[in-house]
């Protein structure tokens, strides 16, 4: 299945850049261009993209206040949006991921990586395994005057397990590595992930993520 990418940026030659790498790419195409926020929202309704790149300092409307307005759209719940940014401890990563971005990417990344992002966003995964971006979620998601309050009695739909795992999912790990640590198979903590976001509410695992934070599953300063 071709993978269907909206690319939202304000500078013309980084956009034309990103489309002739992706659509040299045989399992993604470029379905549309926008050069500030507003547009992106209105082709990401319209497009039906799978995964949004969205820079964050554009004009007319920037990529958190869009990025806020599709993940807010029920009617759009199959967009992902991947941030782009020149700065990856920049606390508007951070607010983005509260706004419901999948992830996020420096721009000074390679070719092979940005594909890579782009195949792990389109499959539902979130890009917060590197120490980087725990760092950055740990100083801003976990700070009381940045977060928006979860009772955590939310966490009451899950079980003992599934809280296990989205607590080792908000420290950064992957499947496999949490499959070795609480001796179960891969395939099993893929399924605990997926109900733990479906009881929740979240979008994906970088919701997860939010989630454990603002109901103190995980406090900042874990290991």
């Amino acid at each position: 299945m071709t993978i269907r990418v909206l690319l939202a940026d304000d500078q013309a030659l980084l956009r034309g850049t990103f489309r002739m790498l992706i659509d040299s790419t045989a399992d993604m195409e470029v379905v549309g261009e926008a050069a500030n926020g507003r547009e992106a929202v209105e082709l990401a309704r319209s497009s039906r993209a799978d995964v949004l790149l969205m820079d964050i300092r554009m004009p007319e409307l920037d990529g958190l206040a869009a990025t806020r307005l599709i993940c807010a759209d029920e009617n759009l719940a199959g967009v992902r949006v991947l941030i782009l940014t020149t700065f990856e401890f920049d606390e508007y990563v951070a607010e983005a991921l509260r706004a419901g971005a999948s992830g996020f990417l420096g721009k000074g990344m390679r070719p092979e990586e940005l594909l890579d992002a782009v195949r792990t966003v389109a499959a539902g995964d979130s890009l917060l395994s590197p120490t980087a971006t725990r760092s950055l979620i740990t100083r801003f998601l976990a700070q009381p005057e940045r977060s928006t309050p979860i009772a955590p009695g939310r966490l009451d739909a899950l079980t003992p397990r599934e809280r296990d795992v989205m607590g080792l999912v908000a420290l950064g790990l992957s499947n496999d590595d949490i499959a070795e640590r609480l001796f179960l198979s891969p395939l099993t903590v893929k399924t605990h992930v997926n109900r733990a976001m479906t009881k929740l509410g979240a979008r994906d695992r970088a919701q997860l993520v939010v989630v454990a934070y603002q109901c103190g599953l995980v406090l900042p300063g874990t290991v």
